[in-house]
């Protein structure tokens, strides 16, 4: 593929990639369970824990940071030949486009998850250096405050710094930065619940029991 025309097509494959339901069907298939019903209506891994375990809550998780790769792999593979510059850039649209699939699948109606899976493995790929730096620091953030949406955001906004810094010493490319502010940016707003809880005190942290309603939803 190449031009315009491949790149279109690729951004295109990608978004149908991060389309694909994975929390919805890995629920269905093992449990016979509609993981939007629980919790926050999500799919991805936090809100899969609820109706499957931990156990296939990490199948959901590996296979939607997959979904991410598998979608920047491809472009990488596929994507020939264009104007100047151009490979990068698609990769990056494509690793995107799989982030927008996610959130909003054209296989649930336009529903799906918060994107922070799909936008680990897109940058993973993208960025590898970035996400060894932003997985620690998520982690700890989890430790200390047991807020997985905090976490989320805050590695989401984070690496956009962190792959400028890399960009500054000659160890990452532009590309992975216009990434890093499309899925940031994509990622805080799926979070904008999330955020409405956290400043109220009524965001459930990681461990504490599924509550009655809405209060503390992931």
């Amino acid at each position: 593929m190449n031009g315009p025309i491949g790149a279109v097509a690729l951004v295109g494959i990608g978004y149908l990639i991060g389309a694909l339901p994975v929390g919805v069907l890995i629920g269905r298939l093992v449990g016979g369970v509609d993981i939007r019903r629980a919790g926050s209506g999500r799919t991805g891994a936090t809100n899969a824990m609820r109706s499957l375990g931990t156990r296939w809550a990490a199948v959901v998780f590996v296979l939607d940071l997959a979904k991410g790769a598998v979608a920047v792999l491809l472009a990488m593979a596929l994507y020939q030949a264009g104007p100047a510059g151009s490979p990068p850039l698609v990769h990056a649209a494509a690793g995107l486009a799989a982030v927008v699939g996610h959130n909003w699948s054209i296989f649930i109606r336009f529903s799906g998850g918060r994107g922070v899976a799909t936008s680990a493995g897109a940058l993973l790929v993208l960025a590898p250096l970035t996400m060894a730096v932003l997985v620690p620091v998520a982690a700890a953030i989890v430790l200390l405050t047991r807020y997985v949406s905090l976490a989320s955001m805050s590695a989401a906004v984070l690496a956009v710094p962190l792959t400028v810094v890399m960009l500054s010493l000659g160890l990452a490319r532009a590309a992975p930065v216009i990434f890093g502010v499309g899925a940031a940016t994509l990622i805080v707003f799926a979070h904008r619940d999330n955020i409405v809880r956290l400043r109220s005190g009524t965001e459930r942290r990681w461990g504490e029991n599924e509550r009655a309603g809405s209060r503390g939803r992931t």
